[in-house]
């Protein structure tokens, strides 16, 4: 099912939805509230300070929410991103747009007509932690869009931290001819267009904005921008218009990131030109180090892994971000795999993806997203001299505080059974643990 806009998205939720109607603070209070529920979409329909603005989040706090922005079930989830984050459906011009409803050019305080979040209590400031960030690259003219916080300095002046491609190459461009980068910053979507801003691809990958459109099974209606040359998705609550100030660096943050722990940079400035929104909007908030990072980051991220090693090792199976590690950390799990070859997977993992740095892998038979499963598998079939795997002078990741942008090291731990083990897990017959998840589900249902 293809959702139009973030409002329609919501209206289908049912019980999924929490309202929250009494009136929170956008400083502190309503990030806490987010935390508190995550695995529920929330919409807070009350902001202090801003009479008649919503604020929604959670809106990917599980995998169930994901399964249903994408018009499939959890089951089908991972099958699905990956048969569609690999097609095309081109966007089209928009009929309408909503987004422009209400325009403020050269806005003096954004900051004053946009309910932004203080989520931590040592963040520097108010950060945009979901804007989808649009931009053309000034050398070749492709399109390319991503998700970078974004640091309020006051009246039409936004940090912004530009740590990966494609826009940090489009800025490098753009500052080598001497001239600004514009940019358009979208928020509250469709949340299929959430995951696509993340979805990994080459310098010469397909159009992120193509891929939203085949994630959301309708193509994405675009419009022109008011005062940057780019087009906008039609439909967003929210657009930033605006440009990065060529060879200007100043710091931003601390702010608390992804990784649970503050991070400070001297990051590119945005100058803000308008502000185009909805007359009734609403905005989205996404939590740092939640659930919601973990669901983009094990779409964007780790169904691109698992791909690429699917291809190269045979046997694998499933691969699972660890929740709360900002994919640091994964667990894969292999089928009839021979000991050398869960080695030469272990050092294929880490050097594919520069952000992860712990790789655990499993049998078949161990349920990869259960952490006591892991954990037993870890005490019961793997010794520490014999399965463990560690890689030293790999490159340091940005926004990890132990490497600090220098050189780390990594760690494979091989946790199957090995060739030649005779010990088989233990499990309840088929049939008698059918019967007991029926005799469960009836009760729960208020029908035994």
């Amino acid at each position: 099912m293809a959702f139009a806009d973030l409002r329609t998205f919501l209206d289908g939720l049912g019980s999924d939805l929490i309202r929250v109607r009494e009136p929170l603070d956008p400083k502190f209070e309503i990030a806490a509230l987010l935390k508190a529920a995550q695995g529920r979409a929330v919409l807070c329909e009350q902001v202090a300070g801003f009479p008649g603005v919503r604020i929604a989040g959670n809106l990917l706090s599980s995998r169930r929410l994901a399964a249903r922005a994408l018009g499939t079930t959890e089951d089908g989830l991972i099958d699905t991103y990956v048969a569609r984050s690999g097609q095309g459906v081109p966007p089209v011009r928009a009929a309408e747009v909503p987004v422009q409803e209400v325009v403020h050019r050269q806005p003096a305080d954004v900051g004053a007509l946009l309910p932004l979040l203080t989520h931590h209590e040592k963040d520097a400031a108010p950060f945009l932690t979901c804007g989808m960030v649009l931009a053309r690259d000034p050398a070749t003219g492709m399109r390319g869009m991503g998700i970078h916080r974004m640091m309020y300095k006051g009246g039409n002046r936004f940090g912004i931290l530009l740590s990966n491609p494609p826009l940090s190459t489009y800025l490098a461009n753009a500052e080598a001819a001497g001239r600004p980068l514009e940019v358009a910053v979208a928020l509250g979507m469709d949340p299929a267009q959430l995951i696509a801003a993340v979805v990994k691809t080459g310098p010469r990958g397909p159009d992120k904005m193509e891929i939203a459109g085949a994630l959301a099974g309708a193509p994405v209606a675009l419009a022109r921008a008011l005062t940057v040359d780019l087009d906008i998705p039609a439909h967003a609550e929210v657009v930033l218009e605006g440009h990065i100030l060529p060879g200007v660096r100043e710091p931003e943050g601390p702010f608390g990131e992804n990784t649970g722990a503050y991070f400070t940079n001297r990051s590119p400035v945005i100058e803000v030109s308008a502000v185009t929104h909805r007359k009734d909007f609403i905005f989205p908030a996404l939590v740092p180090w939640t659930a919601d990072v973990d669901t983009l980051l094990s779409l964007a991220g780790g169904a691109e892994l698992l791909g690429q090693l699917k291809g190269l090792v045979r046997g694998v199976v499933d691969l699972e971000l660890v929740p709360g590690t900002c994919s640091f950390a994964a667990v894969i799990s292999v089928r009839d795999c021979p000991d050398h070859e869960v080695r030469r997977l272990i050092h294929l993992a880490l050097s594919l993806d520069r952000r992860l740095k712990v790789l655990t892998v499993v049998d078949e038979d161990v349920d990869l997203r259960d952490p006591r499963e892991v954990a037993w598998a870890m005490s019961t079939r793997f010794q520490p001299a014999r399965d463990t795997v560690v890689v030293s002078g790999t490159e340091g990741y940005i926004i990890d505080p132990s490497s600090a942008g220098d050189s780390g090291s990594k760690i494979g731990f091989d946790a199957t059974r090995g060739a030649g083990a005779q010990f088989d897990k233990i499990a309840m017959p088929p049939a008698a643990a059918a019967r007991a998840r029926a005799v469960l589900s009836a009760i729960e249902k208020g029908q035994a």
